[in-house]
């Protein structure tokens, strides 16, 4: 299924970079507050090992390691990756305090935290957990 959990088209720069990169249907988009909430709870219900990229449109840094965290999710089709903005979804990320903020899940819980870029470092990330 690509798109958001909730069938809404993402956001322009990303849609570009999950049709361009993505092969396997497992990136998706949190739209707003309650689209985050539902891929919370898919995320805590179906237990899939998952990875939520908090960023924001306006950072540097999120839109340098943005095209590789949709690479990335090629190599790892196991694991459903998430990019999450902080201002479309303001009320459920207040709690990011850096962006970019990658939150790792495993068996519906979250396990590990990452602040900042770097590809290197995020394929580890993603490859410990996956």
């Amino acid at each position: 299924m690509e798109g958001n959990f909730d069938g809404e088209k993402p956001k322009k720069d990303l849609e570009g970079m999950m049709d361009l990169n993505n092969h396997h249907g497992n990136l998706k988009t949190a739209s707003s507050d309650q689209n985050h909430k539902d891929i919370l709870l898919q995320i805590k219900s179906s237990k899939i090992p998952a990875v939520i990229n908090y960023g924001a449109s306006w950072c540097g840094v999120c839109n340098q390691i943005l095209p590789a965290f949709c690479k990335l999710s090629n190599n790892f089709p196991k694991l459903s990756f998430i990019y999450a903005d902080i201002d479309e979804c303001p009320e459920t990320t207040q709690h990011i305090r850096y962006t970019p903020t990658f939150h790792f899940y495993r068996d519906g819980e979250r396990v590990d935290e990452m602040f900042g870029a770097g590809e290197e470092r995020l394929h580890d990330r993603l490859w410990l957990h996956s």
